[in-house]
């Protein structure tokens, strides 16, 4: 099959290659010149494991291109992929939905032939209706022009193995215009349905809702999990062990009752307030009021980090050397929207720590955004001569780190894990002061 994806940032360049990977002829779109001249060259801008061999291999085979060309992609093809952002307005919880407005402001007056459009965005739920009638009243193509929602479920550090082997799929159409998405998607994804993936037809509204209402639910267990590991922090407890004993339950699962500094990134953050949002406007805003209270549990492990840190190093970072490993918002990936780990960082240089960070992949990127913050070529560089060493995204090379890798080049042997991703034991065994959030604070 043929088809085109609108927008080539980190889903966009995902699905696109991916689709490619099915055997399928796809062509990328970007308004930007620049990436779509460095994906052209299989260059991805941005870090994603195995997604640059993906990528190299379908253009080298001659199934994957990319252009800057709304006509082009008009003509290539009749299925039409839409992957563009969309971030948190300025000042305010809703999405921005202007990237997805223009590229079917764009788009539809050049369908002249029947087409399906298919929205992977995140969007408030309504979005896709709306856009079928905008869509449907720009297009000469008229009521021949179809729009369905395709959304996605992608874990940052995992995109290529969710988009080629999901643990399920959703499709929604419009059930008042029945149309030929569901056997256009069908055919496209037939490899994949070869799997016994799940399938699932819904209408519009359902498939917008699931993405939403997974965030918000992952989002709620986090700070669900960090709520009880402040109580941990009061008592005494660990609340590593608490999670395992809860995660025996097989109604509750082990999976994101991980304590810590919380969520970030480009999706949970934006998605629950968005969500928030939307109900709001739907009149139903009391339904999602305790995503209010996730979001200020999430928030406030960053301040509980600056304080746990500040107390370690004698009550002030006020001159205090303090180095940080960790930048990405988590481990696989070099995305620092709204990272929890450079946004500690950051707190700490304001409170007069120098602070020094180190992150395998995220450097340039979080250069870009705290351009006062030292950073450091290797975790060993980063804790040279620290008063306190924080762990704050749990890459496998800092999970992996040791007591002795640290001995003798730090001025005092203080950790303070912010991930609870290292053995509390060995490192008290080796004289270093431990700290864990939610690992009981009278342990030291």
């Amino acid at each position: 099959m043929r088809c085109t994806v609108f927008g080539t940032g980190y889903l966009g360049a995902t699905h696109a290659a991916c689709m490619a990977e099915l055997g399928h002829e796809v062509l990328g779109v970007d308004i930007d010149p620049g990436k779509v001249a460095k994906l052209s060259s299989g260059e991805v801008p941005f870090y994603e494991p195995g997604l640059g061999e993906v990528l190299r291999r379908n253009i080298d085979a001659g199934r994957l291109h990319f252009t800057t060309s709304y006509s082009e992609a008009a003509e290539f093809a009749d299925l039409h992929f839409l992957g563009v952002g969309t971030p948190q307005k300025k000042g305010e919880y809703a999405a921005d939905l202007r990237h997805v407005h223009s590229v079917i402001d764009t788009l539809a007056p050049l369908l002249d032939r029947p087409a399906v459009i298919v929205g992977k965005s995140t969007v408030p739920v309504g979005t896709a209706a709306d856009l079928g009638a905008r869509a449907r009243a720009l297009a000469p193509a008229g009521d021949a022009v179809e729009v369905a929602w395709n959304p996605e479920f992608l874990r940052e550090g995992f995109a290529v193995e969710d988009t080629l082997h999901p643990d399920r799929m959703v499709l929604g159409v419009d059930r008042q215009r029945p149309g030929r998405a569901e056997a256009e998607l069908r055919e496209l994804y037939a490899r994949l349905l070869g799997e016994d993936i799940p399938f699932l037809v819904t209408d519009l509204a359902t498939a917008e809702l699931v993405k939403v209402s997974a965030n918000a639910f992952l989002a709620t267990k986090i700070s669900f999990i960090n709520a009880i590991s402040e109580v941990c922090e009061a008592t005494g407890a660990d609340v590593t062990q608490l999670a395992d004993a809860l995660g025996y339950d097989a109604r509750i699962g082990r999976r994101f009752l991980n304590a810590g500094l919380g969520f970030g990134g480009g999706c949970l953050p934006k998605d629950i307030r968005a969500f928030m949002a939307r109900a709001g406007e739907l009149g139903a805003n009391q339904a999602l009021h305790f995503l209010r209270e996730v979001d200020s549990i999430n928030m406030r492990r960053r301040t509980r980090m600056v304080e746990l840190a500040a107390q370690v190093c004698g009550g002030s970072l006020l001159g205090a050397n303090v180095a940080v490993l960790g930048a990405a918002f988590k481990p696989e990936s070099d995305d620092v929207r709204d990272s929890p780990a450079l946004n500690v960082a950051g707190m700490m240089q304001l409170h007069g720590a120098v602070v020094s960070v180190y992150d395998p992949k995220a450097l340039d990127n979080s250069r870009r955004l705290f351009p006062t913050l030292n950073y450091a070529t290797s975790a060993v560089e980063a804790c040279d001569n620290a008063d306190a060493v924080l762990l704050l995204t749990e890459w496998a090379e800092f999970a992996a780190l040791k007591p002795e890798d640290l001995n003798d080049v730090v001025r005092a042997r203080v950790m303070v894990d912010g991930r609870n991703c290292l053995d509390a034991a060995d490192w008290r065994t080796a004289g270093w002061v431990y700290r864990g959030l939610g690992r009981g604070s009278a342990l030291g």
